[in-house]
């Protein structure tokens, strides 16, 4: 089997195809959520604790002058930015909680989903593989 024909086989599997969805949609899934976190419960957190903006919360470690924007701090030097972590760490918790709900959800789902009827068995791929190898020898024979 050619490389060509050997990578084809790779990427069109559905175990592949299936991934490259998953990471799209998931992708497109963190944008989501990015932009509730920093544009919707950030907000309120701020002005539930009067005003306070995680993401320009660090510490100057090259001398920067005190109450510099964050990237006007960064441009100045290295910074310890631990407001980007709290808002990326919410970022994290509201995702795995949004996972979470899903997946318990389509749990429920499946559990309730009547069970399909009995199909004819398929055969696996690789015995399919060995009975045309073993008819290839008994013909070479």
């Amino acid at each position: 089997m050619s490389f060509v024909q050997e990578f084809k086989a790779f990427a069109l599997k559905g175990n592949v195809m299936d991934l490259a969805v998953g990471v799209i949609i998931g992708g497109a899934f963190g944008k989501i959520v990015d932009s509730v976190v920093g544009d919707l419960i950030m907000p309120l957190i701020s002005k539930a604790f009067g005003g306070l903006d995680f993401s320009n919360y660090y510490l100057a470690l090259a001398g920067q002058a005190a109450g510099l924007p964050l990237v006007e701090a960064k441009k100045l030097g290295a910074v310890f930015a631990y407001g980007s972590f709290i808002t990326v760490a919410l970022n994290f918790i509201i995702l795995a909680f949004i996972i979470f709900i899903m997946v318990r959800q389509m749990n429920k789902l499946m559990a309730a989903a009547p069970a399909a009827p009995a199909e004819t068995a398929v055969t696996p791929e690789e015995v399919v593989l060995l009975r045309e190898i073993r008819d290839s020898l008994k013909n070479k024979a």
